[in-house]
Formats: structure tokens, sequence, C-alpha cells
């Protein structure tokens, strides 16, 4: 029986389509986050001094504390929408499949 609707699963044009959509999603979030991590590595090995610069006269805190911390949130955000996006169309897309495969 699981091998039927595994096999219907698979035959249903939706079926690709869901996988297709679903893997270049997660490459593009994935290749955001990897930008937003090895470009701040990049700068902290290649430019320390643009890192290193004050943000203002007398103040203590460099601009590398700022730019580390919004690596951090963009991730955080983008975890976020991608965890979004999958628990609601990926998720209703895939029930439907199932579905229409156990008629």
């Amino acid at each position: 029986m699981a091998a039927d609707i595994y096999a219907r699963i698979r035959a249903n044009p939706k079926f690709a389509g869901f996988v297709s959509t679903r893997n270049r999603y997660s490459i593009v979030m994935a290749i955001l986050g990897a930008i937003a991590y090895y470009g701040f590595i990049l700068l902290v090995a290649y430019d320390k001094e643009f890192l290193a610069r004050k943000l203002g006269a007398g103040m203590v805190t460099s601009l590398g504390i700022p730019i580390g911390v919004g690596v951090i949130v963009f991730t955080i955000i983008i975890t976020w929408v991608y965890v979004r996006r999958a628990n609601g169309e990926f998720d209703d897309t895939n029930a439907e499949i199932i579905r229409e495969a156990q008629k």
C-alpha cells in the first residue's frame, strides 16, 4: 500500500514542481546566509582597518560590532522567513499532494 502511494506521489506533476520550488528556495536562502557570514569573515581577514574604525569621535565601539550584530540579525530574519514559508505554503502543498495520492 505504501509503495503504491509513493508511486502516485512521484507521478504527480505537482510533486516535481513542489520539489523544484522548495529546493530552489532553500538554495537561495542558504546562499544569502553564507554570503552574510563569509562576507563578514572576509572583512575580518582582509580589511581589519575598516572594521576597526570608531563609530564617532570619542566612541569606544568600532564599526565591526554593529556589522557583526547585523549579520546575526539578518540570519535570524532569513531563517524566520524560510520557516514561515515552509510551515505555510510548503506544508499546504505537501498535504495536498499526499491527499491526492491517497484517493
